[in-house]
């Protein structure tokens, strides 16, 4: 079964940013999308991020493909290691796995990245990382850093801030057109 798990950032929601286009243009291509709904601020933690994800994970198979925005990104990486076989492939969107420096993202972020994670398992599956030049949460250096965890490459997207709304993104068609190339 073709599916897509698109998975929102801190203080956001499944009808924010391109998620909301991602999601029709994905459905037009034969995909069943499931954007769950994760707690954020309030009680957002990477358990209570698990806990919500449990109901879905009998929907993962060698055709899942994963998209994460920001912290969403990072959840994807606790998903995938609950599974011994590789998904289709993966999209991290502005994703980190340290402290941003920032107080009022740092304090519920936190329990996604403090664990170890198996890199090696992780790397089996195909990733595509992008980043906006400009981001204000998001170093480059936490990209690159993120990126030689998981062999993989940096997509920078010349003056992209943080691949949200308040940097124009209600849109994503370069995202929309990799996920295209791998199916």
């Amino acid at each position: 079964m073709k599916n897509a798990f698109i998975f929102h950032g801190a203080y956001g929601g499944p009808n924010d940013n391109w998620i909301p286009w991602l999601k029709k243009e994905l459905e037009k291509l034969g995909y069943i999308v499931i954007v769950p709904q994760f707690p954020t601020p309030k009680n957002q933690s990477l358990k209570n991020w698990l806990n919500v994800f449990d109901k879905y994970k009998r929907e993962i198979n060698r055709e899942t493909i994963m998209i994460g925005h920001s912290i969403g990104a990072t959840f994807i990486l606790s998903v995938l290691e609950q599974f011994e076989e590789p998904v289709n492939s993966v999209y991290l969107v502005s994703g980190f796995i340290s402290n941003l420096g920032l107080k009022e993202f740092d304090e519920i972020n936190y329990s996604f990245y403090k664990k170890s994670f198996n890199w090696k398992n992780l790397r089996e599956n195909c990733f595509y990382i992008f980043y906006g030049d400009g981001d204000p949460y998001v170093s480059l250096e936490e990209e690159h850093k993120l990126a030689k965890k998981l062999e993989s490459n940096v997509i920078v997207i010349n003056k992209g801030g943080h691949l949200n709304t308040a940097a124009g993104y209600e849109k994503f068609d370069l995202l929309l057109e990799k996920i295209k190339g791998n199916s």
